[in-house]
């Protein structure tokens, strides 16, 4: 058995690969970014020809790195930004048009439509996903209705399409020459097509959107050895699973219990609750969704609160207002301050998602005063991912009836000392940083380990998480809930102003 198991891990502006050893230690990795693309407002766009040139980028180097070849490596995991759809031709494997990000709005009205002809409730029995922009169907159908001719070749059976990890999978494997053409439970859970209970997609949905089921990849477990890999340099590696990328850090957390949760601080935020063998409805805003399937076993599912707005906020405080230079002194800005002065920061940019999910919602800056200086926005804007995170952990705790005693906590932000403290004091229980934070790859390489042999059990994944720091809350309860009902009035502001 070679000593090393691999990820790649292609997210929403990067593509990672990371090549791991047996005690989930980092070993070597490589880091490409990609282009984002706005050519109309809302719209947010990729190519999927550079995110696989990336790919291919990030493996070599990795490899280089570490001083291994293909053969050192038991299996790669896949873990991919989740809903961002890719429609490719059968027999050449070019894409068609750009990939449609899970952050572009262009089917806003159709979200409207769904809603006065079926019903927000129709979707949500069905899919766990309420009707939104967020998901794939919208996106897919908008691509068949608008790229000329594709309808056509979709009846026809000439086009594919898939989520980020369906596109890769099928190049990996050969592409045009008996490429795979498959996805996990989990990436097929966020596409509207899938019925939760059944793990299948479901006709009456494929109807309604106008999706030929010809064009859909199979739908697998997250953790198999689906085939071997046939390009270079990763040939003749076993591809061993598929997870989006919020499922892969809910794996990569060790958090198999019900009952255990943790939030991803990334462009978005992410919090996941596992609930166990069966899927929990939510009453409160949130989406049930699948957490994993491990090879035959069962599925597991979650609750989800997705936040589309955090470490992107920093990415606008740096980019558009131009206040910092790097992402990483936003902390320093914020400290220069003691509290936010009263002002709070709604990054409500395309709508609100979770627990709200108001399309029509836009960003807010509240309770400006001439006090107010670039360190109270600073610390408004790492506050918002704080306040975001609370109202999504009241709804969990509503739908759940039980209260989350523990939040570990991953992504970039999680390294904002600033920030995590902020959040412990906001939600009035500890929150705790894992001694990995590559939390999300190492979901996708413990998948493949399982699937390979590599790792023999899910106890002998846990035993390597441990923690590398707790914020314990310091905030008086009186304050606490001051700051948090101003938020809620900045919130009730930047709903249904577009």
């Amino acid at each position: 058995m070679p000593d090393y198991i691999a990820a790649l891990d292609q997210g929403t502006t990067s593509t990672r690969f990371l090549i791991i050893g047996r005690d989930g230690r980092l070993v070597a990795s490589a880091q490409r970014e990609h282009q984002q693309f706005y050519p109309q407002p809302g719209w947010v766009e990729h190519d999927p020809e550079e995110i696989w040139r990336r790919v291919l980028e990030v493996a070599s180097l990795a490899l280089q790195r570490g001083g291994l070849q293909a053969s050192d490596l038991a299996g790669v995991g896949i873990t991919n930004q989740r809903e961002t759809v890719v429609v490719w031709e059968r027999t050449t494997g070019r894409p068609i048009a750009p990939a449609i990000v899970w952050q572009d709005t262009r089917v806003a009205p159709e979200v409207a439509r769904l809603v006065k002809d079926y019903g927000a409730n129709f979707f949500l029995e069905c899919t766990g996903l309420p009707p939104a922009t967020y998901f794939s169907a919208l996106k897919l159908r908008w691509l068949l209705e608008n790229v000329h001719g594709s309808r056509e070749a979709a009846e026809s059976g000439d086009l594919l399409c898939g989520t980020i990890d369906s596109f890769l999978a099928w190049r990996l494997t050969g592409g045009s020459s008996g490429g795979l053409h498959i996805t996990d439970i989990t990436n097929a859970g966020r596409t509207q097509l899938m019925n939760l209970a059944a793990g299948a997609w479901d006709q009456e949905l494929l109807n309604l959107f106008g999706i030929p089921r010809t064009m859909l990849p199979e739908i697998r477990s997250s953790s198999e050895v689906y085939g071997e890999i046939r390009m270079p340099p990763l040939e003749g590696v076993p591809l061993a699973a598929m997870l989006g990328d919020q499922q892969a850090a809910l794996v990569g957390q060790t958090c198999f219990l019900q009952g255990q949760a943790k939030n991803t601080y990334g462009t978005g935020c992410f919090l996941l609750l596992n609930t166990g063998e069966r899927p929990a409805r939510s009453r409160h805003g949130l989406l049930s969704t699948p957490a994993y399937k491990f090879g035959a076993g069962a599925v597991h599912y979650a609750l989800e609160g997705s936040i589309a707005v955090a470490g992107a906020l920093v990415q606008w405080f740096r980019d558009n207002l131009g206040l910092i230079n790097a992402s990483a002194e936003i902390e320093a800005l914020a400290g220069t301050v003691e509290d936010n002065g009263g002002v709070y920061f709604v990054p409500a940019f395309s709508g609100l998602y979770a627990p709200y999910w108001n399309e029509r919602a836009r960003g807010v800056v509240a309770g400006l005063t001439r006090f107010a200086t670039k360190g109270h926005l600073a610390r408004a804007a790492l506050e918002a991912t704080a306040f975001q995170t609370r109202d999504v952990v009241e709804a969990m705790e509503q739908d759940s009836g039980a209260k989350l005693e523990v939040l570990r906590v991953d992504g970039g932000m999680v390294a904002n000392d600033l920030l995590m403290q902020f959040q412990a004091d906001i939600l009035g229980r500890p929150v705790v940083r894992p001694a990995i934070s590559e939390t999300t790859a190492l979901g996708a390489a413990y998948a493949a380990g399982l699937a390979t042999g590599f790792y023999k059990s899910l106890e002998d994944l846990q035993s390597h998480w441990s923690a590398d720091r707790v914020w314990e809350p310091r905030m008086a309860e009186d304050r606490r809930e001051n700051l948090y009902a101003q938020w809620k009035r900045a919130v009730a502001r930047a709903l249904d102003w577009a």
